[in-house]
């Protein structure tokens, strides 16, 4: 009798277990219900979560074209944005290319007989196209025009430049404010002669005065305007000339701040380093040393020891731990330290190979990132598990492409500057989405 007992005892768990994966029974609390799963509105017929947990505002913001005068030009690539508030949107821009219709599909014989262009419907990629012409690892920022114009001698051209500024790119509203409308209402023509890659822009949340900071990697340099843009009230680094000290960088990229107004600065491209400022602008301390691959071909070894870095791309810092995530993004991974650079822990990144563009954390307890690689938004908490990614590569509205910089307004929009499709996108939170895949908000304790 025992063992016809077990037997119906199993066949009975069996036959429970069975209803239960194929649905026939309901799940006991706190369990998921049947089409709940990994979604950003839980329970959504037929959605694919292309926008993750948005809408994207088709038609914004208004080109650069619609500006008296400018109607043969659009955006060149878009390094970064800022949400002041959702009426002040600062957007930053490497210049303006030729305004023009996208080419109709044909093959290319001469290149070979299965080769057609364009692919996907991608035919420009801004960041290449866009002026300075250099960007990756290492490269010489000496020779920021040379490139481009097809001089340098690793671009194999002879004779003249097969590019000319004025005709193929045009180096003017670098940085563009537009309204919750997405009308250009401010552009800051009159300091595009400073620039000649910047690379993100921001306003701290700690500052009551708003000023405007820029960095600039090619420039070796962060400025700080006035709010209004009138004024530049400082300028960090040493313009045009690199180094790893008080006065140098080396290609900075990203910066991020602290309750009492400290910063620090991700360095950089070339540099490996995360650099650390009190609120004037004195240099404190910095730590980092050179890992590997560096690019380029080269045959260093792999170096992937604590506070090794390999182009330092990103920095972000958990108001709460201060803690400080950096983006070690040829070695492939977050490496995580205190406010005075001890290391704390790290996590690698599984995709093969990533390709990580910035960190962002604002008031949330989790922490953002673009996968230039997969094309894909991805959030982890703060010990780098996995909570959830959406995305899909395109220039339809909505899709990315090269997310290279991201805010959040008060009202929670989301901002996105694409650096290979040359637009910033605006997405409105989803009635319904699930609050915990929203990008948090900012932190406003100086300002609202």
């Amino acid at each position: 009798m025992r063992k016809i007992g077990s037997i119906v005892l199993v066949l009975a768990l069996g036959v429970g277990i069975g209803l239960l994966i194929s649905g026939k029974l309901a799940p006991v609390q706190g369990q998921a219900k049947p089409g709940m799963g990994f979604a950003a509105i839980p329970g959504s017929l037929g959605s694919e979560d292309v926008t993750g947990p948005y809408d994207v505002v088709k038609g914004w913001p208004k080109d650069v074209s619609t500006l008296p005068g400018n109607d043969k030009w659009t955006y060149g690539a878009a390094e970064g944005v800022f949400a002041e508030s959702p009426n002040r949107v600062y957007m930053l821009f490497r210049g303006e290319l030729p305004k023009m219709a996208p080419p109709k599909a044909r093959l290319l014989p001469e290149v070979g007989p299965s080769i057609s262009f364009p692919v996907a419907g991608l035919w420009r990629d801004t960041t290449t196209a866009s002026p300075p012409g250099t960007g990756g690892t290492d490269n010489n920022v000496a020779e920021w025009m040379t490139s481009w114009e097809g001089k340098a001698p690793d671009i194999g051209i002879k004779g003249p430049p097969y590019r000319k500024m004025g005709v193929d790119a045009n180096w003017e509203n670098c940085l563009v404010v537009v309204d919750g409308n997405g009308n250009i209402v401010e552009t800051w023509k009159q300091w595009d002669k400073l620039f000649r890659r910047p690379h993100s822009v921001y306003i701290s949340p700690y500052d009551p005065d708003k000023n405007v900071w820029i960095v600039d990697d090619n420039m070796q340099v962060i400025y700080k305007f006035t709010h209004d843009g009138k004024q530049l009230l400082q300028t960090i680094g040493t313009p045009e000339r690199e180094g790893a000290d008080a006065t140098h960088f080396n290609r900075p990229t990203y910066l991020d701040w602290l309750p009492d107004g400290t910063f620090f600065v991700s360095d950089g491209y070339t540099g490996t380093r995360v650099a650390k400022f009190d609120k004037s602008g004195k240099f404190i301390m910095d730590w980092g040393k050179k890992g590997g691959p560096r690019g380029g071909g080269g045959n260093e070894p792999v170096e992937t020891r604590p506070g090794y870095f390999s182009n330092v791309h990103g920095v972000a810092i958990d108001p709460k731990t201060h803690h400080v995530f950096v983006n070690d993004r040829n070695n492939h991974r977050i490496q995580v330290f205190d406010e005075n650079g001890k290391y704390l822990y790290e996590w690698k990144v599984d995709a093969d190979p990533s390709s990580l563009h910035l960190l962002y954390i604002g008031s949330g307890s989790t922490i953002w990132t673009f996968d230039r690689t997969t094309n894909k938004m991805v959030e982890w908490d703060l010990q780098g598990h996995l909570l959830y990614a959406w995305g899909a590569m395109g220039n339809f509205p909505g899709a990315l492409w090269g997310v290279h910089g991201m805010s959040v307004d008060q009202e929670g929009n989301l901002y996105l500057a694409e650096v290979d499709n040359g637009r910033v996108e605006k997405f409105h939170p989803k009635a319904g989405a699930n609050p915990a895949f929203l990008v948090a908000k900012p932190i406003y304790s100086a300002w609202k």
